[in-house]
């Protein structure tokens, strides 16, 4: 019986683990005056110039954000902020050209490791911001497009894994080096590609 009750700890805990990897995200689109005024504040210079601007909430779980998603100078940006307001990172659209090579090989290796195949749906340059002292830096950054040691890329992938094909958003870091994998259910899917 005790080793009965082990295994079943065991297949719960591994079935948790499984779940944790999920991105269950909904977005909703909200108007300007809902978004938090001081993250509006800090990114008002950026804006001056910029077309499209959307105002998102974003319910993932139990955390809230705010996003606003805009295109200027030819580039699709989102910049995310917490439920205070504080930016949490800046991401735009890129092709897979703009990636150093070396990192673009990692992460190639990477996807053909780990799905038997795949097609790139989206790829993202993301500047997170470490802390809220740092915002102006990391704006500045992100909108001047450097290359620095602390960004990250973000890549959807649609990948075949035991003869299924799902949605995968993946995350390595400036190097090329894996960081994190969730799945894309369904639902979330639709807002991921702007």
């Amino acid at each position: 019986m005790k080793y009965k009750a082990k295994i079943l700890f065991l297949l719960l805990f591994i079935a948790s683990l499984g779940f944790a990897q999920q991105k269950e995200e909904r977005e909703f689109r909200i108007d300007k005056e809902q978004f938090p005024k001081n993250a509006l504040q800090s990114l008002e210079p950026q804006l001056m110039d910029a077309r499209r601007v959307r105002y998102y909430k974003e319910i993932d779980g139990d955390n809230i954000s705010y996003e606003i998603k805009f295109k200027k100078r030819r580039a699709f940006y989102s910049v995310e902020f917490n439920e205070q307001g504080v930016l949490e990172d800046i991401e735009f659209v890129i092709k897979k050209i703009e990636i150093p090579e070396a990192s673009y090989d990692r992460m190639n290796a990477y996807l053909k490791k780990h799905f038997e195949k795949f097609r790139i749906k989206k790829i993202q340059q993301q500047y997170p911001c470490a802390d809220a002292e740092d915002t102006q830096s990391t704006i500045y950054k992100a909108f001047q497009n450097l290359l620095i040691e602390g960004l990250n890329y973000e890549i959807v992938v649609s990948g075949k894994k035991q003869k299924e094909y799902r949605y995968y958003e993946l995350l390595f870091d400036a190097e090329g080096n894996f960081l994190l994998s969730r799945e894309l259910l369904s639902t979330g899917y639709e807002h991921v590609l702007y």
